[in-house]
């Protein structure tokens, strides 16, 4: 199987929290659209550092994770962000790999949104279908 991206939007859920209460404006909200690649082999959604900052996401812990290349590296996890894809969302936190150049987009996003790659047209796409009620938190 190729190399699969998809678009994906990124919201930092705490100012998310701050809007709907009145703390901040909606249009304050720290928000991203981005290319990510789609990547089984990764638990997490991974950003890069450039992301992070600009999202204005906090660090909850640093921890130890191991690279396709067998490397460990010391990364933050950070507090939950809104991941959408298309209709869907999730929210998760994320992992910040020190040098990472891509936005990787894995299992446990993918399964919280219900999303899977076809092999065939190598894309994501709804694992139960594209109707709202087959997609669950």
């Amino acid at each position: 199987m190729g190399m699969v991206n998809t678009e994906i939007t990124l919201k930092n859920i705490q100012d998310e929290i701050k809007a709907n209460i009145g703390y901040l404006k909606p249009e304050e909200v720290r928000i991203a659209t981005v290319t990510a690649v789609v990547d089984t082999g990764s638990m997490n959604l991974v950003i890069t550092e450039e992301l992070y900052q600009k999202l204005g996401l906090k660090t909850i812990e640093e921890r130890t994770a191991h690279l396709a290349n067998g490397q460990r590296v010391l990364c933050k996890k950070t507090d939950a962000v809104e991941i959408h894809w298309k209709d869907r969302y999730t929210i998760l936190p994320t992992l910040v790999i020190p040098g990472a150049e891509k936005i990787l987009l894995g299992v446990l996003p993918l399964e919280a949104m219900d999303l899977m790659v076809n092999p065939v047209t190598q894309e994501v796409v709804g694992a139960h279908g594209e109707e709202e009620e087959h997609y669950a938190l």
